[in-house]
This record gives C-alpha cells, structure tokens and sequence, in this order.
C-alpha cells in the first residue's frame, strides 16, 4: 500500500450556453469554441480539481468538483443551447452558484473560469464578483466572439434556415461584450483573457495557475500490484510441453498394439 498526495487548486468553468453562443464568427461557433478551450486546459491539467456550470437565463450544475478528467470532458461535450430553456446570460447567477462548489473551509486555492461572449447580462454583476472575491475566488473571464459580431443562425438537421431577427424584422447581430467581462474579472481579482486563439488562451491560463498557490486536498492509499503472472505462464508452457511429448509416446504405444489391425501381414 502506498499513500499518495495530490497539490493543485479547485477549478469551476461556467459556460455560456445561451442562443448568442451559436454564432459563428468564430470557427465552428462560439459555443464549440468555448469547449474545444476548457477541453484543452483540461489536459493542461496535472492534480487540480475540476467543476462545470452550465447558464443561459438561469445557471445550474453540470458537473461537481472532481478529479475525474474523463467525465468531465463526456460532459462538456454534451453541452448545447437547448439546455437552458430560459434565454440571457446570468453571469451573476453562475457567480453566486460557483461559491457552491467550493468548501469555504478548504484552504485550497479557488479559480472559476467564466467563458461567454458576455452579452444580455444582468445587472449588478460587480458586487456579486467582489463578494466571490471576499470568500477567496479569483474570476478569470474569456471573451469568445469578435467584436463585429455576427448573427445568430437558425438551424434545422444542422442546415441553416434563416437567422434569428427582432421584432422589427431586422436580423439580430450579436456582439462579444468585453467590457462587462473586464469589469467582472478586475472587480474579482481575476484577468480577462481574449479566447479566439486557443494557443494564446492556454499560456496565459497555464501562467496565472502556475502563480495560484497549490495545498493538498487529498491523500488516500491504493494497492500497488505487483505482476505474477509469468509463474502461471512458464507452468502453462510446461504443461504443454509435457502434453506434447506424452502424446507422441501414447500414440506409438498404440500403434504397436495393433488394435484397429493397422498392419498387414
């Protein structure tokens, strides 16, 4: 038996799954962007903990804290618009859920990553991020969707039909809201990071987890199994050997005998 350690930090991503993350002015859209992110900064990751939040109009848990890297990408990748039924973007209501997922007693360092194009965001989102921060949570945002913004396509069996418009008729641009993603990040003692290039995001993520202090969070013991089959392999072959050639002489001793009347005079 062996006791092993693990050092790292507690992680939660809040993704935006709202209808304006299906806009493709970034490739393949925003949405997919934002989970080809977290899924590469995720195996980025050495012993740190990991949690997801999905929101739109309202936020809600997808996955609790975990080590289990490989569930926690099964789950990312179910992720879609259509989780949601209520429409905005409740960053402060991810926020405020967030806090759930850490233990207020664990000296472990705290990191929640919101990723979001930022936009329909409701008010009041400052004090909710500087509370987080009291209780010890850094924020870090990443914005993904361009400035210009682009529209919000309608699709049916993946094809796109038409594309979302207002009530005058006039299609709908959505646009990424990089100051409200700024402004949540400075208030949290956090940095807002632009998330249209993956490579860029996953530096500047690895430096600001480098600079968190990591605590032990977990110890437990597990067997550590040492290989014997190689006894019971030499005994098979030696079994078959010995098979092998007490066949041979069984079958000549029969042969001898004569029984079925195999030789001629």
């Amino acid at each position: 038996m062996e006791t092993v350690t693990r050092e790292g930090v507690d992680i939660v991503f809040a993704i935006d799954v709202s209808k304006s993350m299906e806009a493709e002015d970034v490739a393949p859209n925003r949405l997919e962007k934002s989970k080809q992110l977290v899924t590469q900064i995720i195996n980025n990751l050495a012993s740190d903990r990991i949690g997801i939040i999905a929101y739109a109009g309202s936020a809600f848990p997808q996955l609790p804290i975990t080590t289990d890297y490989a569930s926690a990408k099964m789950f990312l990748q179910a992720m879609n618009t259509d989780m949601v039924s209520s429409q905005g973007t409740a960053i402060k209501e991810a926020i405020e859920l967030s806090s759930t997922y850490f233990n207020e007693e664990d000296a472990t360092s705290k990191v929640l990553f919101i990723i979001s194009d930022g936009e329909d965001h409701e008010g009041d989102i400052g004090n909710v991020a500087k509370e987080a921060a009291e209780k010890g949570i850094r924020i870090f945002t990443i914005g993904v969707g361009s400035i210009k913004g682009g529209p919000i396509p309608i699709k049916r069996n993946g094809v796109i039909q038409s594309y979302k418009k207002d009530q005058n008729g006039e299609t709908v641009i959505t646009k990424l809201n990089e100051n409200t993603l700024k402004e949540i990040a400075d208030d949290a003692d956090g940095e807002y990071i632009q998330g249209n290039v993956t490579n860029s995001v996953l530096e500047k993520v690895t430096e600001s987890l480098q600079k968190l202090d990591k605590t032990e969070f977990e110890a437990k013991q597990f067997a550590d199994y040492q290989s014997q089959f190689q006894w019971f392999l030499g005994l098979a072959i030696l079994l078959l050997l010995l098979d092998v050639f007490l066949f041979e002489r069984k079958t000549r001793w029969i042969k001898r005998l004569n029984l079925f009347n195999e030789h001629k005079n």
